[in-house]
């Protein structure tokens, strides 16, 4: 029966999810998908670089100190002991470029720590087996499209994660790839730019990355042998030359169709099919891809996918396999599984490619993440991030609806494609860390599906050079050889954190106010304490940093939350600030729920008529408010 699961040839794959659930008995899926999506927090990790299960004296998934760990939590002592000499910052900096040993079980063993920060959905890079020979840590390089890579742990592995996330209230996203499979061929010629024509395959490529293999379906006698004796890719079915494009890798990311038929750097492009959305002919190797997936939401009781370089695929393959996978999950009782992909390429690309393909939602990768971080820093005008989210003639939406659910909006990821060659986290400027909690709760605090990229909360700042600098922003929680702030063998699990304590304040005055998740979003008008009268909207002036209240209010149906951030980050900075003028009177008070200042909580500001309705209102420095 074991055979069955080494290549999907050997049974009907129509019926896939019933064979996979006689021959592993998968949990009922029983956990339901949320009423709104806008109403989780995700938690993006990468899983090689999150948890090991080996720390000490962190709170397990139940709260209690765990006292039988090895790896001890990190202090200030620690910072940069990984680089005291030069040979020890290279092996550091080597060690950032390989597999440093995050596993599924660690990941199980913090849901605690990640439901008490207010998490409650996490989204975990690709966990399926990768090509041997090379040391793809971040999951793009697949081989096995149904096996766990080793690395991480195993299917049950997996399967546990679920089950424990799910009884914690946790909905899991996995990151999955359709573009291409990891660099399971070799070409006859090196140099092998797309130029619209196939290029000849030398052989699928070894255990050790040479192309001894034939560039063939495996004989069904060697089977029994695989995956000891063999690589290439499985299952089996990808072993037919017609699933690759075989065009070479991108030079031109930008044209089309280059980036759809090429090569994602030495990562196999697979092809989907031929023509325009409304007529797609769909080939084989797409609908072996939606059987795969079909089988992991239905061995592991998945919640949604997150889809990687939707760009380069055709629209109506993206629109097929949205399709399938909808259709299927929902016959598992999941009616909303979530579909959300990484489109890269603009805004306006990213909204028509959702609209299209009936995608759920799209990450907010593109403008999104340079306006959130430079308006908390004071560099952005902070119009510019909070029109985003109104209508626009553009995408011909009324934005706030669109945006609410359909865009997942983050500041820091494991790409930063914005930054070009010199990546760094939010935290690496000179002072960053002094609003760190501000761009935290900006992002959880406005429209969209907000998601914490792992680290954020402990300040993470993604320094250690500009080569290859990919690899600085993917540093391990768990210490390791490659841990943060350029130490090693300190993991950073800290519940007491300044920033991880107060988030999760503030995620849990999000969870019980509707409004702060699904409401409209207005940023408002301010003027100077001493005026009164003249208004406008907060702004850069001659060039240098803006250093003000940035207030904005969320409203659904009659009930205003108004919320405040500061910019300054040594002075507190008090300012009128207006609210809506038809749901407050003159005389009504609103009160202080949240402030980074704790004896503000509780205090009452009185409504006046200036600018229609106003209140004044003091925020500390580098602060953040919330009143109602």
């Amino acid at each position: 029966m074991t055979q069955a699961y080494q290549s999907l040839n050997q049974i009907d794959l129509k019926s896939i999810s019933q064979e996979s659930k006689d021959f592993f008995a998968p949990v009922p899926c029983s956990f339901p998908s949320p009423t709104a999506w806008e109403d989780r927090v995700f938690y993006f990790l990468m899983l090689d670089r999150f948890s090991d299960d080996n720390e000490n004296g962190y709170k397990d998934n139940h709260g209690n100190l765990v006292q039988t760990g090895t790896t001890p939590m990190f202090t200030e002592a620690a910072r940069s002991n990984a680089i005291k000499t030069e040979a020890d910052a290279a092996h550091w900096r080597d060690a950032g470029t390989k597999y440093v040993g995050g596993k599924l079980k660690g990941v199980t063993s913090k849901i605690g720590y990640l439901k008490r920060l207010g998490v409650n959905a996490i989204w975990i890079s690709p966990i399926f087996k990768q090509v041997e020979f090379q040391d793809t840590y971040h999951g793009y390089g697949i081989q096995n499209f149904l096996e766990v890579d080793p690395h991480f742990g195993s299917r049950d592995d997996l399967r546990d994660l679920v089950k424990v996330a799910h009884e914690n209230g946790i909905h899991v996203i996995l990151d999955i790839i359709l573009n291409h499979t990891g660099n399971v061929f070799s070409y006859e010629n090196s140099d092998t730019p797309w130029n619209g024509n196939p290029y000849k395959v030398q052989g699928f490529n070894d255990l050790s990355g040479h192309p001894t293999l034939p560039f063939t379906k495996t004989d069904p006698k060697n089977l029994a042998t695989w995956p000891q004796s063999l690589d290439s890719v499985w299952p089996v079915e990808f072993q037919d030359p017609a699933v690759f494009t075989c065009k070479g890798h991108i030079s031109n990311w930008d044209y089309d169709p280059e980036f759809r038929e090429g090569d994602f750097c030495d990562l196999k492009d697979v092809h989907h099919g031929t023509g325009d959305a409304d007529n797609y002919q769909v080939a084989p190797g797409l609908r072996y891809l939606c059987e795969v997936y079909k089988f992991w939401i239905a061995y592991a009781d998945l919640d949604g996918f997150r889809i990687d370089t939707v760009k380069h695929m055709d629209i109506g393959a993206t629109r097929f396999f949205a399709s399938a996978i909808h259709e299927f999950a929902q016959s598992l009782g999941k009616d909303q599984f979530f579909l959300v992909g990484e489109i890269t390429g603009g805004r306006e690309r990213a909204f028509h490619t959702r609209e299209l393909t009936g995608l759920d939602a799209a990450l907010g990768i593109d403008d999104i993440p340079d306006k959130l971080e430079y308006l908390v820093k004071g560099w952005r005008n902070p119009n510019d991030y909070f029109s985003l989210f109104r209508n626009s003639v553009l995408l011909d939406k009324d934005s706030h609806t669109w945006l609410r659910d359909k865009v997942v909006t983050m500041y820091d990821d494991h790409d930063q494609v914005r930054k070009g060659g010199e990546k760094a986290r939010f935290c690496a400027d000179p002072d960053a860390t002094k609003v760190a909690l501000n761009v935290l709760a900006l992002n959880a605090m406005t429209l969209g599906i907000p998601c914490i990229y792992y680290g954020s909360e402990q300040g993470f700042d993604g320094q250690g050079g500009s080569e290859e600098s990919d690899r600085y922003i993917r540093e391990a929680m768990f210490g390791g050889e490659f841990g943060a702030f350029r130490s090693k063998g300190m993991h950073f699990f800290d519940e007491d954190c300044s920033i991880y304590r107060e988030l999760a304040q503030i995620l849990d005055i999000r969870s019980q106010h509707i409004t702060l998740k699904r409401g409209r979003q207005y940023l408002r008008e301010i003027s100077a304490p001493e005026d009164g009268v003249k208004f406008g909207l907060p702004q850069i002036l001659n060039n240098n940093r803006m250093q003000s209240v940035i207030p904005w209010s969320r409203i659904l149906s009659d009930k205003e939350i108004l919320l405040a951030i500061n910019t300054d980050y040594n002075q507190p900075t008090t300012a009128w600030v207006t609210i809506d003028n038809e749901l407050h009177s003159q005389g009504d008070q609103l009160r202080c729920i949240y402030s980074t200042d704790k004896s503000q909580i509780d205090q009452k500001i009185k409504v006046e008529a200036r600018n229609g309705k106003a209140v004044l209102v003091k925020v500390p420095a580098a602060g953040f408010v919330i009143f109602e």
